[in-house]
């Protein structure tokens, strides 16, 4: 836990949401269950395994320390997760505002540390919304209006910086109504119109989101394992095959994988046999602070563009 330590002992507190220590990564051996956020002005400390009460007393201690140090107010909370069981979440000092909003970059978003497991925005994924809102900015197309499907939109945040960064339209669509809803307040707070918000299964909405089309971007976030809702190993390839009749003939679309056991291969393979218009363009590097000892392991962004028929024509002849 020292690594974990030192890393209080060194903090300066962010005025934006993000990770400050990642455990999770295995680069500080003995923290691997231990991650360390910052939604201002409330820390969340996540152990995904059982702390011992000497422990969650060395860190307290710790913080308590550092923000005296500082002459800043100490607010944290804590949450326990152990695979099974429902999460456990605790304010240990201090409060938090309600409503809660963070930053990040030009974004504001609302965020709710003392329900559930998941609070609202996935820090990891910061690097993923800088990229969408930097193609749209400097799309060629950006001033005809760009249209983008944000698929599995969670509280909507890739929605908020693609219609910031200027998309005409960007259609959310999740089962999680209570999600969407967030979304609504999302783009409430940040002045934004230009987004629908869609709380239908995905795998049952085909044929009203290819009329809603086609789209230059379409944003594929899924969870890593949901029951009822999303499997990788199953599901990838459903989603993938109908993701070239959804795409403007040089349309991109953002594929996310966040399941530790499978790597960017089985995602590229996914997409090579069941949508082979679609060429690989980049894997998006994650937040320096999210650094993995196996990349792989990490979560996984990779960005396609669908080739344009004279393109593939030509690949064919080749071949």
């Amino acid at each position: 836990m020292q690594a974990l330590l030192d890393c209080i002992a060194q903090l300066t507190p962010p005025d934006h949401a993000c990770r400050l220590f990642h455990g999770r990564g295995g680069r500080f051996p003995g923290c691997e269950h231990l991650t360390l956020d910052a939604y201002p002005p409330v820390l969340v400390l996540t152990s995904f395994k059982a702390l011992e009460a000497q422990t969650l007393d060395a860190i307290d201690r710790a913080l308590t320390q550092r923000y005296a140090l500082l002459e800043r107010a100490l607010h944290w909370v804590f949450q326990q997760r152990q695979s099974g069981q429902p999460a456990h979440t605790q304010l240990m000092r201090g409060s938090v505002p309600e409503p809660h909003i963070v930053r990040e970059g030009d974004a504001r978003y609302r965020v709710r540390l003392l329900q559930g497991q998941n609070h609202g925005l996935f820090l990891d994924m910061a690097a993923g919304r800088q990229w969408v809102a930097q193609h749209i900015a400097s799309h060629p197309r950006r001033a005809q209006g760009l249209r983008v499907l944000n698929l599995f939109a969670y509280s909507c945040a890739f929605s908020v910086v693609a219609l910031q960064a200027g998309a005409r339209e960007v259609v959310n669509i999740d089962m999680a109504s209570g999600a969407l809803a967030t979304g609504r307040e999302n783009h409430q707070l940040n002045g934004l119109s230009g987004a629908r918000f869609l709380a239908h299964d995905i795998f049952s909405s085909w044929g009203k989101l290819k009329r809603m089309g086609p789209y230059d971007l379409v944003i594929s976030d899924p969870p890593s394992y949901q029951k009822g809702s999303f499997v990788a190993t199953k599901d990838y390839a459903r989603l993938v095959r109908r993701l070239p009749e959804l795409l403007t003939p040089d349309g991109h679309a953002l594929l996310c994988l966040n399941a530790p056991e499978l790597d960017s291969a089985f995602l590229r393979a996914q997409v090579q046999e069941h949508a082979p218009s679609l060429r690989l363009v980049q894997r998006l590097p994650n937040p320096p602070v999210f650094a993995d000892v196996d990349e792989e392991r990490s979560l996984k962004v990779l960005v396609y563009q669908k080739a344009c028929d004279l393109v593939l024509d030509n690949a064919q002849k080749l071949l």
